[in-house]
């Protein structure tokens, strides 16, 4: 049987990690506030890999600065520092941090909300408004496991309204060889930044005009397609029905569903004459007037309308990411309403979708279960028997899968699936959220039983990609650029050494696009070995060259992008083999 565990996400290892990082950010902050006497501190949280600190500094920290931090860091680690922390009133919390703005008005906010006002001290060097969380001496940490990284912009809350100030980054590690080890693998980041492959292969381009909306190109738009017609195909066996909702609807839907409430800073919104109009952030209210357009019995559940929407989401800008964090998103939703009694079988049948479509890019994956909140909605009898069926179609696909206590929405219990890419990075893709209460009760959905009675039906709302743009942001990186061939905007490439060759070359050229495949025919301008260079540097799976050899055989000479020189082939028996490889979604 699969696991089912708990993730607890502190386990020691973790719980001393993150303390080496939270004191080394105090480190930064008691650097820094020594060259600068005069420096507004913000806050120094612990984050992913490492810290940060914001600070507003009367001018723009350089690289050499960021040596001079480090250097300065260490030797406090050598000095063996205590750190400790002590409860504080709010007027001592005034007193001791006078002058410091930002300081004050968390103070401010803490007081407020009753919340206990605590200081951390590093020796007699620094002392910091904080809850704690710190190694008990700055011997614990290695001085050389860490390292600054970079600086950023940052708004102090967040808001754009407020001083913008200089986040440091830094990144920390238990050892000395786990940093390098790190620094490695950002290097082969970096080099598979989706933004930069993305100018480099011509696929998509981001333009001042259009903050967090990508301009798709040509090449782009091919795979943005070819993975569009994958999952309708997928779909389309499954029995789903596809619709298409407004892009633009009046905030009343919003207001209805509950978003208007909690997530409209996050919407984009406009007065036209008496109406406010929202262009929609997500499309599950809208699904249920489709439903609602008719009266549905018992037996036309499941009911599966599958939308590929587009939706704007109003993303600080500082946020903004290339494709990974935009504001026009295009989503592969789907709205599946049902009977309570078809909940396991619907959910097991979803499953097997998610399994099959990352199966396609070789992305491992990873289920988590998250379970029943406090500020749960509905009738505690369904909360349990949707718990129960999801956790039995987990089992019955064979997965291992982590519970997250309590960390379901209020209207239900849903599954959340990370997949791994090549460099190990973890993503959370795909989410399959049961939904008891919000668009059952809100937009007064209901179905007809068997003995004609009136009842409320389940709705699971799912994406599979999440976002269109947010995914082939990781394929690129994932495939450093090179995708596999029935994704490739140019499959093949055929190159002609001389002008005695350009002929077949074009027969060969005409054969391949006659037979479906998406092939060009090189430069003759430039030199054989230049026009294969660039063939490469553009990832084309197929480079076809063509001499005198090959045009007496009637073949073609060929090298692979991955699989590297293969040498001559029959133009029919490559045909068979490229179909076979698109077909197969061989990667």
């Amino acid at each position: 049987m699969p696991k089912r565990s708990v993730n607890s996400n502190l386990d020691n290892i973790r719980l001393r990690r993150d303390k080496v990082r939270h004191s080394l950010a105090h480190l930064l902050a008691a650097t820094v506030l020594k060259k600068f006497p005069k420096a507004q501190l913000g806050v120094g949280p612990v984050i992913e890999d490492g810290f940060y600190y914001d600070f507003l500094l009367p001018r723009t920290l350089t690289p050499d600065d960021l040596k001079e931090f480090e250097k300065a860091m260490r030797d406090l680690i050598k000095q063996n520092l205590p750190f400790s922390g002590k409860k504080i009133t709010p007027a001592v919390a005034k007193k001791t941090f006078e002058g410091q703005r930002f300081k004050l008005d968390l103070i401010k906010q803490f007081t407020k909300e009753k919340q206990a006002l605590t200081t951390y001290s590093t020796g007699t060097v620094f002392t910091d408004l904080c809850r704690g969380g710190h190694v008990k001496n700055t011997k614990e940490i290695d001085p050389e496991g860490f390292k600054l990284t970079k600086t950023a912009g940052a708004y102090w809350r967040g808001d754009e309204k407020n001083p913008q100030l200089q986040r440091v980054y830094g990144v920390a590690f238990a050892s000395k060889k786990d940093l390098e080890a790190y620094l490695k693998l950002q290097e082969e980041i970096e080099k598979r930044d989706h933004r930069k492959l993305g100018e480099r292969l011509d696929l998509f381009s981001s333009q001042d005009i259009a903050p967090g909306a990508p301009f798709w190109h040509p090449k782009g738009m091919i795979i943005f397609r070819e993975l569009e017609k994958m999952i309708r195909g997928e779909l389309d066996k499954e029995g789903y029905q596809e619709i298409s909702t407004p892009i633009m609807v009046k905030h009343d839907v919003f207001e209805k569903s509950g978003h208007w409430k909690y997530y409209r800073d996050s919407m984009f919104y406009f007065r036209h004459g008496e109406e406010t109009l929202v262009l929609k952030p997500m499309n599950c209210p809208e699904s249920t007037y489709i439903y609602n357009a008719r009266t549905r019995s018992y037996r036309d559940l499941p009911l599966r309308l599958a939308e590929i929407g587009r939706l704007h989401r109003n993303e600080l800008s500082g946020t903004l990411g290339g494709l990974l964090r935009v504001r026009q998103i295009t989503m592969d939703d789907a709205h599946i309403y049902l009977r309570p009694d078809q909940i396991q079988s619907e959910i097991s049948s979803l499953l097997k979708l998610v399994k099959k479509v990352y199966g396609l890019f070789g992305f491992p994956t990873e289920f988590f279960l998250a379970t029943k909140p406090k500020e749960a909605l509905g009738d505690p009898k369904l909360w349990t028997k949707a718990e129960k069926a999801l956790e039995m179609a987990l089992q019955e696909n064979k997965v291992s899968f982590k519970i997250k206590p309590k960390d379901g929405a209020f209207y239900g219990p849903k599954i959340d699936i990370h997949i791994k890419d090549v460099l190990g990075r973890d993503w959370q893709l795909a989410t399959i959220q049961l939904d008891l209460v919000m668009l059952p009760e809100r937009f007064n959905l209901s179905y007809a039983d068997e003995a004609g009675r009136k009842q409320k039906p389940v709705v699971i709302h799912r994406a599979i990609f999440g976002s269109f743009e947010r995914f082939i942001g990781i394929l690129i990186e994932h495939f450093a650029g090179a995708l596999p061939l029935w994704l490739s905007p140019v499959q093949a490439e055929i190159i002609n050494v001389g002008s005695g060759q350009r002929k077949y070359a074009g027969e060969a050229y005409e054969a391949l696009k006659a037979s479906g495949f998406r092939a060009r025919l090189s430069d003759e301008n430039l030199t054989v070995g230049k026009r294969i260079r660039e063939a490469e540097m553009q990832k084309i799976p197929y480079i076809l060259v063509v001499g005198e050899k090959e045009v007496a055989n009637r073949t073609v000479n060929v090298r692979h992008y991955r699989r590297g020189q293969e040498g001559e082939r029959g133009l029919g028996k490559l045909v068979e083999k490229m179909r076979e490889e698109i077909e197969g979604k061989i990667i």
